[in-house]
């Protein structure tokens, strides 16, 4: 069993300093800090970068991508050691812009490498044994805390708690016991395939509505007068996916603009669906010919967003974009 890790930074290789935990551990003192990992398998490494999760650019995940490609040919399975912060995203991003032959596991840590009980160890033993089992399937996973999530439902969902990670009404494909791997349902890709891209790389803000937003903020960021300063914009709406009308109002100047704009939602479970009429309501966005994120957390609408635009040639392709987003029984 041949494994390639793909090292980035983070959590996981972190150590303190007088400013701060940083990445300092390259991809090999990884792996030799998990005893017994030799044995399941022959590891390549291969560092891509090293940042804090909170810090990964269009460049850098495009720089992890090319790698897990190059790697795919030559490999059984992929670990990529990821900060925390944005795991998700990048996660998500690489199940859709790549169709690779093998499976790739994300994981990292909540704790530093030099921390009394950090997690790092037993996250990356989890994911060599994710992408080394017989039964998980190619596509994009996030392995932590003895659990195994598909890159396209998960979110992290506490700051600090080891058990940080969770996929919203969906739940893990599966979870390690102590008698192995137990999934819960197929351990394949549940991201829609997107078209061929060359590559990634937009301005998309996320701005959020609630009691008393108005407008002023997302025409400040727009920026119409000038000419739109963004490829797009992800609003959180609240509820199914509603807004204030003061923001209603300017989400029209910016859809008259010809800026993309998706609607998600606040809420951490559910799908957002035009409902209600009225100033802000579903309805009335609809008809300014918004977006819906469906069930996408904004943060990853706003990745789905950036793909979309990308292989949209010169604007968005709004059938990738709305492909599986409300697709029943996922």
């Amino acid at each position: 069993m041949e494994i390639t890790v793909l090292s980035t930074g983070g959590t996981i290789a972190s150590t303190g300093g007088d400013d701060g935990k940083t990445p300092t551990k390259a991809g090999e003192e990884l792996v030799d800090a998990v005893p017994g990992l030799d044995e399941l398998a022959s590891f390549t490494v291969e560092r891509v970068a090293s940042v804090s999760g909170f810090d990964v650019t269009w460049e850098r995940a495009a720089a992890l991508r090319d790698a897990a490609q190059r790697a795919a040919d030559a490999t059984d399975g992929i670990v990529v050691t990821h900060g925390t912060d944005t795991m998700a995203e990048s996660a998500y991003l690489l199940d859709l812009t790549t169709d690779l032959d093998v499976p790739v596991a994300f994981t990292g840590a909540q704790r530093p490498f030099d921390q009394v009980g950090t997690d790092g160890p037993p996250n990356l033993l989890a994911a060599v044994r994710t992408v080394a089992h017989d039964r998980v399937g190619s596509g994009t996973y996030l392995v932590f805390d003895d659990e195994v999530h598909a890159a396209r439902d998960v979110v992290k969902s506490h700051t600090s708690a080891l058990s940080t990670f969770r996929s919203p009404e969906r739940g893990p494909v599966g979870e390690f016991t102590p008698e192995g791997l137990r999934l819960f349902r197929d351990a394949r890709s549940y991201s829609a395939a997107a078209p061929a891209v060359d590559g990634v790389d937009a301005e998309i803000p996320v701005l959020t509505s609630g009691l008393g937003a108005s407008g002023d903020a997302l025409r400040r960021v727009v920026d119409l007068e000038d000419g739109p300063a963004v490829d797009g914009v992800v609003v959180a709406g609240t509820g199914l996916g509603n807004t204030t009308g003061a923001l209603c109002e300017a989400i029209g100047d910016v859809r008259g603009a010809g800026v993309p704009v998706v609607i998600a939602s606040r809420c951490h479970g559910g799908a957002t669906a035009p409902l209600y009429g009225g100033d802000g309501g579903g309805t009335t966005l609809d008809d300014l010919g918004v977006l819906w994120a469906g069930d996408l957390p904004a943060w990853k609408a706003r990745i789905k967003l950036a793909v979309a635009l990308a292989a949209g040639d010169g604007g968005v392709d709004a059938a990738f974009f709305e492909r599986g987003l409300r697709e029943p029984g996922r």
